[in-house]
């Protein structure tokens, strides 16, 4: 155990006097380190953020969301987005058949659009969420002032609207926004409620949104029938994977569509949906993270390089050592340990940089109103420590090696 230690305090002092070699490859290895804690910090930090917000919808919901046919669901979001294909398939009447399965509890459908808000001299382009007044969404969301449109108001497509707090703000100020009218392209609202605010999430700022009924968005600012997508509950949650399987029935017969690959739809239970977010997340977060470690062995290849060099630098000492007794594997031991400890230090250095910027992260989020949660595992810490140390190992391989064979008498000569 003394001759472990004795060979680890002599490769201090041989890293001592280089300081400033092994300060630059310490901060070297903790940059790449701290890149790593912070992409996996973030990462996760976002996945939970989203999976929170996927919870507070209860699991026994079911969503149907419109999509190009022969496309993923995320390539046809892409592209409906960005307003290159809208589809008019799913109608009212497809929610109303779906409404009528015998295991569905609740629904309601939704479109959503982007328009221009204006009050007086004030106008601000705003998210516009038509949303059906039996959203679940409108259980966990909380209001400040007034209240959510009703069922009835819905039904008669009365020109009520509910308010982001930061449009709130924008128009009112500080004044009561309750009863006033609002316009979206010159048809009149009335405000019947303002949202608290929520901050942003996954880059949406939930404060500028507004929220109408669905028919009414329909009707008074589309003109349309369709719909983008809807959301049901059903009563027995042991056979969401049948209504499930249903509802597809249903709107196939409905669209005339026998080929599964050309549905013009995609129907997922939202334990599937959290599934499907895990693994998005998950993905993006190792691409990300391979991204670093791939410039942390080419930090590793430099690492061999400097040790390299500090063999050839250093031949005359290894020949003193091994003229006064020291065995090949002494010397071995003496550059590996060199290389383990540069990379040991760049990785704790690294570590304790990846928390307080990931800390900062999370301070910086909550201060501009994001919903974000503060997340280090221990694995992430870990892994990071034990891929440095690794790094270390391999690249003082080589060099190591090249020191043990070093002839005595030949590098005594040299000097």
């Amino acid at each position: 155990m003394n001759n472990i230690f004795s060979k680890i305090e002599l490769a201090f002092i041989s890293l001592m006097h280089q300081k400033s070699r092994t300060i630059l490859t310490v901060i070297a290895i903790a940059i790449g380190i701290a890149s790593l804690i912070v992409i996996m910090s973030a990462g996760d930090g976002l996945k939970s953020t989203v999976l929170s917000e996927l919870e507070a919808y209860g699991s026994n919901v079911i969503t149907i969301e419109t999509k190009i046919p022969g496309k993923r669901p995320v390539e046809s979001a892409s592209e409906m987005s960005l307003g290159v294909t809208t589809i008019t398939t799913f109608k009212n009447s497809d929610v109303d058949a779906i409404a009528a399965l015998p295991n569905v509890e609740n629904y309601y459908s939704y479109i959503i659009g982007q328009e221009i808000i204006k009050y007086e001299g004030n106008a601000k382009g705003v998210m516009v969420f038509g949303y059906g007044a039996n959203s679940v969404l409108f259980e966990k969301l909380k209001i400040k002032e007034g209240r959510f449109y009703s069922l009835e108001e819905e039904e008669s497509i009365a020109p009520v609207i509910v308010l982001g707090g930061s449009i709130k703000e924008f128009l009112f100020g500080d004044n009561d926004a309750i009863g006033q009218k609002v316009k979206l392209r010159n048809v009149s609202f009335r405000v019947v409620g303002v949202m608290e605010k929520r901050g942003a999430i996954s880059g949406f700022d939930m404060d500028s949104m507004v929220y109408i009924p669905t028919l009414t968005m329909q009707k008074r600012l589309l003109d349309t029938d369709y719909v983008m997508g809807a959301s049901v509950s059903v009563k027995d949650i042991d056979k969401i994977d049948q209504t499930k399987e249903e509802i597809i029935e249903i709107l196939r017969e409905r669209h005339n569509i026998d080929d599964p690959d050309e549905d013009d739809f995609e129907v997922m239970t939202m334990v599937e949906v959290q599934n499907m977010v895990e693994v998005v997340f998950s993905t993006i977060t190792l691409l990300l993270s391979i991204i670093v470690a791939v410039s942390l062995i080419v930090g590793g290849v430099g690492i061999t390089n400097i040790m390299y060099v500090s063999v050839i630098e250093r031949t005359f000492e290894i020949g003193l050592r091994r003229a006064i007794g020291a065995k090949r594997r002494d010397i071995l031991w003496q550059f590996l340990l060199e290389a383990i400890i540069l990379t040991f230090l760049g990785g704790v250095l690294g570590v304790i940089i990846g928390i307080a910027v990931s800390y900062l992260v999370y301070l910086l989020a909550i201060s501009f109103g994001i919903n974000w949660s503060f997340n280090v595992s221990i694995f992430s810490v870990i892994m990071a420590l034990v891929f440095s140390v690794s790094i270390g190992i391999i690249a003082g391989v080589y060099p190591a090696k090249e020191a043990a064979k070093v002839d005595p008498i030949e590098a005594l000569r040299k000097e």
